[in-house]
């Protein structure tokens, strides 16, 4: 391997052209000696010094991105610091350049001790860094440079690591860019990982985009345009953009296709505000646009902060889609997150704010795929409206939710439904390009259904789902911890009062909690062990006072009053009822998982007694919303109408379906109910067991 030198003297240059050399910029140059130090004797695969690439990823920061802030620029030299020398650690790079250049040193770090299957491994590192990005969306910014200068450097990486890193980065990064409004560094993470992830058609593709390029056809029209913005003595600039392979990539079946319908964009730069839509005139005279396809972001801007006028025409049998803005908006366009940070601060836009939500989400919440949240937000867009004309972009397929939780997040949580032109809809409608959306809601939240989060286009409408899901799990899990640990402490012969004592607090420190509502949540998420907690206790707070021995067997009972499907889950190997006796529940982070007591597979799981409870319900409490349904397996139409006119009160037939094909004396039939309560519902099946008609019943959380 031929090793290759760094120009330190150069790197400096161009450094100082783009940050000055300032006092306030003397973090980023002490952070330079010190990287310089730490990777001097490292290389990379490639032949090039290892300090090459945290020198590059800052200079794309500073170069592609435009920020200025030295303490960023510090961050992105010093990002492998910690995970590659061993030396180094967090608490060197927070004394010697501060809190905030080692948090987002720290959010960059991968995860390094981990004993376990690679793929959890991979979901751990994605979610530290979510987790670090939701404290400071820097981390993101700095990891998508450090991803696309390893893109620009993979040829020399083995072909297998290659696909690895570019399956990646079309799943994680390049998606996540586009959510950022990072649209420039988002085009050629595209590029480079599709070209890697499909070399073959990659190459054939290439060769019809260099031909689309020289197409005389295409070049005449730019000349054109060019021509009639002169003659009407418009100061602006015609240019031709073709997209890239990143135009061509089907996000939702993760394949290159061939064609596409808008191959080519005609940019037309503008020297003012005034120009553009001077610009616009001029050009929906030469080429008049398809209707409804005018959009005007200059007026009303994208969450990003993207601003243009877009028109599309058809010229000659193929669409085009013309883009007018100025140099100024040209710019800001491709920094979005980014756009206002500046050498000093940074600007906590609305829009920053809503992606550091996201991120938490995404770091912290293991009942949400990630994947599906990313992938949603880097789709085709619509553009909507509210009553008032303000335009709304959202991603093609999105919901009225989705447009609900854009305008406001109170707003999304109340939906309950919506105006779509003149017609009422529900909160899973899904939204055309044009409509013009009023939306009804109610003061209190609504208990949405967990599979509309799955329909739901926009990372922040999946992402505020996800928070209500966890607000719902969480009560019931408190209430849970509360009364499993007082049964607990009465099984030992320990008073509950014990809690109150002064004690509790050094057995809370032990455990780094910090209140006993989060004791309580923990314990009833099966994050705290029973065992562990009562021995503190035993020991810390009852010493020398005689106990019970240990218990065995016996499981610790709760009595609930929801079958919220986001709280409990009936396993599907035994289908588990509200009505059976012995239901178990197992404790975990994402609810109750409820197995009938004599289930094989329940037989089979290693737990102790303390991580499952005994569950039952308060039937009169616990309300059922959803509309129910029983099948009767097989009975003549005399019978079934027979049973049912005597059916108990509480059950409301709404409708009433034979099953069987063709004409039989005892067909099956599907009968659609409600009902009030689970008490109401025990009346109902008794009366169904009690007729002897075979029957199936699974119910509807």
């Amino acid at each position: 391997m031929q090793y290759r030198k760094f120009d330190r003297d150069a790197y400096e240059k161009v450094m100082r052209g783009f940050i000055g050399d300032g006092p306030e910029t003397r973090v980023f140059w002490d952070a330079l000696d010190f990287a310089f130090e730490a990777h001097g004797d490292q290389w990379r695969r490639s032949g090039d010094p290892y300090i090459m690439h945290p020198c590059s990823v800052a200079r794309i920061l500073a170069e592609e991105l435009d920020i200025q802030n030295a303490e960023i620029l510090a961050a992105a030299l010093l990002h492998d610091t910690v995970e590659d020398v061993e030396e180094v650690t967090a608490e060197v790079i927070r004394r010697k350049f501060g809190h905030n250049v080692e948090a987002i040193v720290e959010g960059c770090t991968k995860v390094t001790h981990y004993t376990g299957d690679k793929q959890t491994f991979k979901k751990l590192v994605h979610r530290k860094i979510f987790s670090g990005a939701a404290a400071k969306p820097e981390v993101m910014v700095v990891k998508l440079a450090d991803r696309l200068h390893n893109l620009r450097t993979l040829s020399s990486m083995p072909r297998h690591k290659r696909q690895k890193i570019a399956d990646e980065t079309l799943d994680i990064y390049a998606p996540l860019a586009t959510i950022l409004g990072l649209f420039a560094i988002k085009r050629e993470l595209y590029n480079l990982a599709l070209a890697y992830k499909f070399p073959r058609q990659g190459n054939k593709l290439q060769i019809h985009l260099n031909r689309l390029r020289q197409d005389p056809a295409i070049r005449r029209i730019v000349d054109h345009v060019q021509e009639i913005l002169d003659r009407s003595h418009i100061e602006a600039r015609a240019t031709l953009r073709t997209k890239g392979l990143w135009g061509y990539y089907d996000i939702k079946n993760r394949i290159l296709i061939k064609e596409i319908e808008s191959p080519q964009e005609i940019l037309i730069t503008a020297a003012t505000r005034a120009d553009c839509y001077q610009a616009l005139g001029v050009l929906n005279r030469a080429y008049p646009p398809i209707p409804r396809t005018i959009r005007d972001f200059i007026a009303n801007p994208k969450p990003t902060g993207y601003q243009g006028l877009h028109a599309r025409a058809n010229i000659s049998g193929r669409k085009y889609l013309f883009k007018i803005r100025t140099e100024e908006m040209s710019r800001r366009a491709q920094r979005g997150l980014v756009r206002d940070w500046t050498s000093t601060g940074k600007d906590r836009s609305r829009f920053v704010r809503e992606i550091q939500e996201m991120f938490d989400i995404l770091g912290s919440d293991e009942s949400v795929s990630y994947r599906d949240m990313i992938a949603a937000g880097g789709r085709k867009e619509i553009y909507t409206y509210t009553p008032q004309g303000d335009l709304i972009c959202l991603p093609v397929n999105s919901l009225v939710l989705d447009f609900a939780f854009r305008v406001h997040t109170d707003i999304g949580h109340g939906c309950v439904a919506a105006i779509v032109g003149r017609q009422r809809v529900e909160p899973d409608h899904v939204l055309r390009d044009g409509d013009v959306v009023k939306i009804i809601k109610q003061d209190t939240p609504v208990k949405f259904d967990q599979a509309i989060q799955r329909l739901c286009q926009t990372p922040r409408a999946r992402s505020e789902l996800a928070k209500a899901f966890r607000v719902r799990r969480q009560e019931v899990s408190r209430m849970v911890g509360r009364s499993v640990l007082h049964q607990e402490l009465r099984r030992y012969g320990l008073p509950v009062e014990v809690l109150d004592k002064g004690g509790m607090e050094d057995i809370l420190a032990y455990f780094r909690i910090e209140s006993m509502e989060d004791l309580y949540l923990q314990v009833g998420e099966g994050r705290v062990r029973l065992r562990e907690l009562i021995y503190e206790i035993r020991s810390g707070l009852y010493v020398g006072r005689e106990t019970l021995q240990l218990p065995t067997g016996v499981f610790n009972r709760i009595e609930l009053s929801t079958v919220d499907p986001v709280v409990v889950k009936s396993s599907a190997c035994c289908k588990p009822k509200p009505l059976n006796r012995g239901v178990i529940g197992l404790l975990s982070e994402r609810g109750l998982s409820l197995h009938r007591m004599d289930c094989p597979r329940l037989q089979k799981l290693k737990f102790q007694r303390e991580d499952a409870v005994e569950v039952r319900w308060k039937l009169r409490e616990t309300r059922l919303v959803k509309p129910q349904k029983i099948v009767v397996m097989a009975a003549s139409r005399h019978r079934l109408f027979m049973l049912l006119s005597v059916a108990p009160e509480e059950m409301k037939v709404g409708e009433i379906i034979s099953l069987s094909g063709r004409p039989v004396s005892e067909p099956a039939w599907e009968i659609n109910f409600t009902v009030a309560d689970l008490h109401g519902l025990r009346k109902i099946l008794r009366h169904f067991d009690r007729s002897s008609l075979p029957y199936e019943f699974d119910l509807e959380q």
